[in-house]
């Protein structure tokens, strides 16, 4: 008997010709509740990404297919699996699915919401920031995790430079 795979809690926001894709590792129990990325109340990403300038005003969750529109795009690592981190099965990452739909879409930049999401596909530890290496053609971008669990780890500043960063490949790329 051959068994079903399960449906992904969210399903990727992805296409040829984005400027930029955002990476968690999992949606947590809010946003597979509602069927929203980054949907908890808590949570910043919504509101960051209408500060850093990638947004023309403040999306809610429930308006993630919007996103495309603006060049971007959403995916997760733990496409079967919801919670958080510490709670996922130690193979819900799937690192090189991640890396095959990068390949694939070739956006510009590919953005992990999280230091913990850019360790599990990259293989190691790194920093915030514009990273040296690059997943296919894609240049790599690591931020803070915008989740209220993350808090006290909160700069809105990388966002704001991967915003000034986005805007002028934008009008390179016109």
């Amino acid at each position: 008997m051959t068994r079903k795979p399960e449906a992904h809690v969210l399903p990727d926001v992805l296409r040829p010709g984005l400027a930029l894709v955002f990476c968690g590792t999992a949606a947590g129990k809010r946003s597979a509740a509602e069927h929203a990325y980054y949907a908890h109340p808590g949570n910043l990403f919504w509101r960051a990404l209408h500060e850093a300038g990638f947004t023309p005003r403040l999306l809610a969750p429930a308006e993630f297919p919007l996103l495309p529109q603006f060049g971007i795009g959403l995916t997760d690592l733990a496409k079967r699996h919801s919670g958080n981190d510490d709670e996922l099965p130690r193979d819900a990452f799937d690192a090189p699915a991640l890396w095959a739909k990068i390949e694939r879409y070739a956006p510009r930049f590919v953005a992990f919401t999280s230091k913990n999401a850019a360790r599990a596909a990259l293989g190691h530890a790194v920093d915030c920031g514009l990273q040296d290496e690059r997943i296919g053609e894609t240049q790599v971008f690591v931020l803070p995790s915008p989740s209220g669990q993350a808090r006290g780890h909160w700069d809105v500043e990388s966002w704001r430079a991967l915003g000034a960063l986005y805007r002028t490949e934008q009008q390179i790329h016109r």
